[in-house]
């Protein structure tokens, strides 16, 4: 399996790392550190082509404490505004405030500096299993790239 799942939009290609777990509904990305047992999140490309460039992120505190599904804060696109839901629950220990200030940076550096918030889980063996896993990505990236363009969201 390589490191990565690439796929086309139009001429842009895009690649989504084999390393972390993918929100199926949601489409962010959540990466386990293995040291501090903490969770760090983002938004995937995929997800991130269909909304276009992002005009605005808000993002909760440090120590708000989140369920899988609600709210890690809000999001201005080209094409949506809307919340960004969290694919696990626990406490936000940390929020990337150079993506408030520059939200931009989540779609140029989507994987690396764009993240959004670093989650202490209080359920990853479960939520992490109901999550895309590296085994699971090829199907799912083509099964949700069929779905937007029928959506007419992607070219």
């Amino acid at each position: 399996m390589s490191n990565t799942q690439e796929f086309k939009i139009g001429t842009d290609l895009y690649s989504i790392p084999a390393d972390r777990f993918y929100g199926r509904e949601n489409h962010m990305w959540a990466s386990f550190d293995h040291v501090t047992g903490n969770v760090t999140i983002g938004m995937d490309a995929l997800g991130l082509a269909a909304l276009g460039d992002l005009a605005y992120v808000s993002l909760q505190p440090a120590g708000t404490k989140v369920e899988r599904g609600e709210s890690l804060g809000t999001l201005e696109a080209a094409k949506m505004t809307g919340d960004l839901t969290s694919p696990i629950s626990g406490e936000i220990v940390e929020r990337n405030d150079l993506t408030v200030r520059n939200p931009a940076l989540v779609n140029q550096e989507t994987y690396t500096n764009g993240w959004l918030v670093v989650i202490k889980p209080s359920n990853w063996e479960n939520e992490s299993a109901q999550m895309v896993n590296v085994d699971e990505l090829p199907a799912w990236v083509d099964s949700e790239l069929k779905r937007y363009r029928q959506q007419g969201w992607i070219d």
